[in-house]
């Protein structure tokens, strides 16, 4: 099945990043929750690592994907937002919107593959893409 998904495009191969590069540093800080992610999820990830939070995109985005975002030690997602923060669903609906909008709007950014413990993931470095993210969701928890 593999050879079909890189015959036909599903499947993206992305070089590995440096391992010097200061982005595993970030990626390290949180790799017990990526693993966690990983392990819970079942699906690929995407991380967007940041200094003090890295957000995940779960499954195949933009299309159909889930997002969880790693601060303060804990893993938060959309359900946390209803649960725990009392956010009403179509303001949930909206955010989830806005979030696809901005992974299209970064889906030129360079992505790589790295080893974070004992799963590989999908990493983007890029600030720009990070900050933005952080600006959506902030706007909705706070």
């Amino acid at each position: 099945m593999g050879i079909f998904n890189k015959l036909f495009g599903s499947k993206n191969d992305y070089p590995e990043i440096d391992p010097s590069s200061p982005v595993v540093t970030r990626l390290e800080k949180f790799q017990d929750h990526i693993e966690t992610l990983s392990d819970e999820a079942k699906q690929p990830l995407e991380v967007i690592p940041g200094d003090d939070r890295a957000f995940v995109f779960i499954g195949k985005p933009p299309k159909k994907f889930g997002i969880a975002w790693i601060e303060d030690g804990q893993i938060n997602n959309l359900k946390t937002l209803v649960e725990r923060d009392n956010v009403e669903p179509p303001k949930v609906q909206a955010l989830a919107d806005r979030l696809r909008q901005i992974y299209e709007n970064n889906q030129q950014s360079d992505r790589f593959i790295a080893h974070v413990g004992k799963c590989d993931v999908v990493v983007t470095p890029s600030d720009k893409f990070c900050k933005e993210l952080r600006e959506v969701v902030t706007q909705v928890t706070h």
